[in-house]
């Protein structure tokens, strides 16, 4: 069989060594140089195969496409998760096509009058789905994206608020399924060490060690009140007002001199279908909830079913309201779920490369490199900086949670570290990779939602995530010597000077017109 190509787990860290890295840091570096997603993921996996077969060929290929890509398109959980973003892509094009969210967006631009009121906004609703992180970016980005345009503001800023109050606020809540995976792993991983705590309760007392999630949530309004940008989105940002400054006026009154046109049925249209949508996911899951446990394929089931429900909802309003007949509409909805077969190719890519480093025992390897005698004070904040390399490397943090915490409960036990400090990390360390890493689902969704450059997006975000991750690293450093989650506020005050420090230095201010903009 040719599974049989690859070794035993139990000789994968003597077999691979350093060739276990070299698939991620060439996905990631020809994802730089080339600025094809698709192209760097494929290399990325042929290699790891190459090297997983005993560089033959032959066998590298079959191990590529069978082992690593036919695997997880047969996987239950990433097949649940691409008909998932196809029926929400569907359901965002027949709202795009309705003129309901051209319609709310031109609401939106009569409630907010300055681009920073509409960064907030952008913001503020990403804290408000935090039920799904990779919905988050697909449900908001679209709505948004005629806001920032009217107040010249570039769809990388939108992808980077998108991005950034996604998986940060979904990780904080734990009755949804990051919350239910999570507390698997810990269970598994305190059962191993003798440990009894119920996982739930320990997941509630890691909460305020979180320190990522919290501060890149927190990164948000700082930017947006020092109404500065530095960096690559500098770039962007002056990119997009060259490209407004060259666009002619005249063709922008022609894009919106119909705005007012049956104003109210249009926003009726959006709204009656969102109503149904966010009516019956709360249902559902509060259901799940309180009956059988949320689990991931809980929430992905009350998605489908609500966002199909207010599919048909729109369908039904689109008939009443723009003699749109039932087969127009599906074909409309079936547009939108073909516009996001790029985006699912991409998913299958990276999870296919995520395979490889788990074949090759990539976090091994990592986590290797800095074993040894630890002080117990020093764990956590090494357990982050390991975690945020694993994610970065393998584009997954929900991988880099599995691998890590079964390496790092076991260790910080042994070191006598604080557990919940070392889970925290865990979780802030995966998470912080995630957010920075080009092959990560979230990443590429964040992208897709505010319909800009992936890598561009990337670059730009990354700028503004390196700072808080630098913060987090010191406020782990300050937990691990006192233990209190006070050290959250310092850290948070922290974040505030060295930010607003970086833009007065480093960054230039919005343009002034757009400040006055109603």
């Amino acid at each position: 069989m040719l599974t049989s190509v690859a070794p035993t787990i139990s000789t994968r860290m003597q077999d691979y060594g350093f060739l276990s890295i070299v698939p991620p840091l060439l996905t990631i570096a020809l994802a730089i140089y080339s600025k094809n997603v698709i192209l760097a993921l494929t290399f990325g996996i042929l290699c790891g195969s190459f090297i997983i077969t005993d560089f033959n060929p032959f066998n590298a290929v079959l191990d590529s496409i069978e082992n690593q890509l036919l695997a997880e398109i047969s996987n239950g959980t990433q097949a649940q998760v691409i008909v998932t973003i196809m029926i929400i892509g569907g359901f965002v094009r027949l709202l795009e096509v309705s003129g309901g969210a051209r319609a709310f967006a031109g609401k939106m631009t009569a409630i907010v009058t300055t681009p920073a009121k509409a960064q907030i906004i952008a913001w503020l609703s990403g804290l408000a789905i935090f039920f799904t992180d990779s919905g988050n970016s697909l449900i908001i980005g679209p709505l948004y994206r005629s806001v920032f345009d009217k107040f010249k503001l570039c769809r990388e800023k939108l992808a980077y608020i998108l991005d950034t109050t996604s998986s940060p606020i979904s990780i904080l809540i734990p009755f949804i399924g990051w919350g239910a995976y999570i507390m698997s792993l810990i269970e598994k991983s305190y059962a191993e060490v003798g440990l009894t705590e119920n996982a739930f309760v320990v997941l509630i007392k890691v909460i305020p060690y979180q320190f990522y999630a919290f501060l890149a949530l927190t990164t948000v309004p700082i930017i947006i009140f020092t109404k500065r940008d530095y960096g690559p989105m500098k770039r962007m940002q002056a990119r997009f007002l060259e490209a407004q400054a060259s666009t002619p006026k005249d063709a922008e009154t022609s894009k919106s001199g119909t705005a007012d046109e049956s104003t109210e049925d249009r926003i009726g249209i959006f709204l009656y279908p969102l109503s149904v949508m966010l009516l019956l996911i709360a249902g559902l899951i509060s259901w799940h909830a309180t009956h059988e446990g949320l689990t991931g394929i809980h929430i992905r089931s009350s998605l489908d079913i609500a966002y199909l429900a207010a599919s048909l909802t729109c369908m039904e309003m689109m008939r009443r309201y723009r003699s749109m007949s039932y087969s127009e509409s599906l074909g409309v909805f079936i547009e939108g779920a073909e516009k996001l077969v790029y985006i699912s190719i991409v998913l299958l890519l990276a999870w296919s490369l995520s395979s490889v480093t788990k074949d090759l025992h990539t976090a091994d390897y990592v986590a290797s490199l800095i074993s040894g005698s630890v002080a117990p004070m020093y764990f956590p904040m090494i357990v982050f900086i390991l975690g945020a390399i694993i994610s970065l490397s393998t584009g997954s943090s929900y991988g880099t949670f599995a691998i890590l915490m079964a390496i790092a409960i076991p260790v910080g036990f042994e070191l006598g570290a604080s557990m919940y400090l070392t889970i925290a990390a865990v979780l802030s360390g995966g998470l912080m990779g995630d957010h920075v890493s080009p092959i990560s689902d979230t990443t590429v969704l964040a992208s897709v939602g505010a319909d800009c450059n992936h890598l561009d997006h990337v670059t730009s975000q990354g700028a503004y995530a390196v700072i808080t991750g630098l913060v987090t690293i010191l406020a782990y450093w300050m937990a691990g010597i006192y233990e209190s989650p006070y050290v959250l506020i310092v850290a948070m005050i922290v974040l505030f000077v060295a930010m607003t420090a970086t833009m007065r230095i480093l960054g230039s201010e919005l343009t002034p017109q757009a400040d006055h903009e109603t």
